[in-house]
């Protein structure tokens, strides 16, 4: 993840892809994920099936600045697969996760750089979570990535660290997977983009079970200080409208041949057909993410070298948010917040309670966390001040309610 500091198209990317793609098919449920780490998620596609990660955009427009995409990144440049089995450096390939039961204990995750447009409140993250590069993470983007299958919530870290069995993280974005979520226009999230990262990664089992059904996460080394949807964030300083703005979306050319590729990579590549490619940070060029797994055959992976820019075209995408044309609007408005009782003694149950209107979601923090509906029982050991955080697309608006603890 790198946080580095026009024109207008009349349809937006959502009406053009939903407009020319289907959705899928949904074949799993978030509570039927298992548990543990790298596991199957036995079919489950997180978000809605309009998501824009997981429509079909095979037969969308080409965008008219393809071309100059295109050459911009380098025709030439070959596609990468950014994952893989075993290690390299004594660092494992690709991006983990986990999935975590709804009895997860939720923790505080002390929040740095980018707490300004990170999510508040306890996480499920496990001790042993897996950090990206482990089994040395090293100095990378150290990425956590968690699935919490009960309440169909996604939690994601960026730089995390575990130090005396505590978590900080430079940021935090947790996701409603039964949604199409998006963070506030100019906020970033765990990937540049203020994507969700979860969403475009490669997973082993997937494949193994014959077909990706959204969209997946690549990156190049430039791209423009622009966003278009699903991306709401910036990562550059570049104003060529020939470099890509964060969210743009690239696809395989229908005519590529994929026939002789092995099995998996038929998998992968016909993906890259029907859903594309959604740009999502700053790095190398065209390299895509996925989940490291043991049963990945790497020679299979590197044959997936042999393919160019130049048999990519850029998906149609519609406005092209810069500083100059960025939405605006009303933030979610909190009418009441509120403790019964406001008073009690250790141990106690109490109810918070709220209205909201105009919001996306809601998470309180502490120990609450994201929440859905109008109310939830909390048991506070010592006084304590919660804090409803309501967040849309346009912002964030927060309200606190005391519990004083005798």
């Amino acid at each position: 993840m790198r946080h580095h500091l026009n024109r207008l198209f009349v349809v937006s990317i959502s009406a053009v892809i939903l407009l020319c793609g289907a959705a899928f098919s949904q074949s799993g449920t978030c509570a039927g994920m298992t548990v543990g780490q790298l596991t199957s998620l036995n079919g489950f596609v997180p978000f809605l099936s309009s998501s824009l990660w997981n429509t079909d955009i095979s037969t969308a427009p080409v965008d008219s600045n393809s071309a100059n995409y295109i050459n911009f990144i380098g025709a030439t440049v070959t596609l990468h697969p950014d994952f893989g089995a075993g290690t390299f450096h004594s660092q494992t390939l690709g991006i983990p996760y986990q999935v975590v039961a709804g009895t997860q204990a939720k923790v505080a995750v002390t929040v740095g750089a980018f707490a300004d447009e990170s999510d508040p409140g306890p996480e499920p993250i496990p001790a042993n979570a897996l950090i990206e590069g482990y089994p040395k993470p090293g100095n990378g983007d150290r990425h956590v990535l968690v699935l919490e299958k009960d309440g169909c919530w996604l939690y994601e870290l960026y730089n995390a660290t575990l130090k005396n069995g505590k978590w900080s993280a430079n940021s935090t974005a947790i996701w409603d997977m039964t949604t199409n979520e998006q963070r506030p226009y100019t906020w970033t999230s765990t990937d540049a983009a203020g994507l969700p990262v979860f969403a475009g990664l490669v997973r082993y089992d997937e494949v193994a079970a014959g077909a990706i059904h959204h969209a997946l996460r690549f990156t190049v080394p430039t791209s423009q200080k622009a966003f278009v949807l699903p991306a709401t964030h910036w990562a550059s300083t570049t104003t060529n409208t020939s470099a890509p703005p964060m969210g743009t979306r690239l696809r395989l050319k229908a005519s590529f041949d994929i026939s002789t590729y092995p099995a998996n990579d038929q998998v992968i590549l016909t993906a890259m057909k029907k859903y594309g490619l959604i740009l999502a940070d700053n790095g190398s060029g065209i390299f895509f993410t996925g989940a490291p797994d043991d049963r990945w055959n790497n020679t299979n992976l590197s044959m997936l070298r042999n393919i160019t820019a130049s048999n990519f075209e850029v998906v149609q995408m519609g406005t092209v948010y810069t500083p100059a044309n960025v939405p605006t609007g009303p933030a979610p408005t909190i009418s009441s917040f509120t403790a019964n009782p406001t008073t009690i003694t250790a141990g106690s149950p109490v109810t918070l309670s709220w209205t909201v209107t105009n919001s996306t979601y809601n998470i309180i923090d502490p120990q609450a966390g994201p929440v859905r509906g109008t109310s939830v029982v909390v048991i506070p050991s010592a006084t304590t001040t919660y804090t409803l955080n309501a967040t849309n697309q346009f912002g964030r608006t927060t309200a606190p309610v005391t519990v004083t603890v005798h």
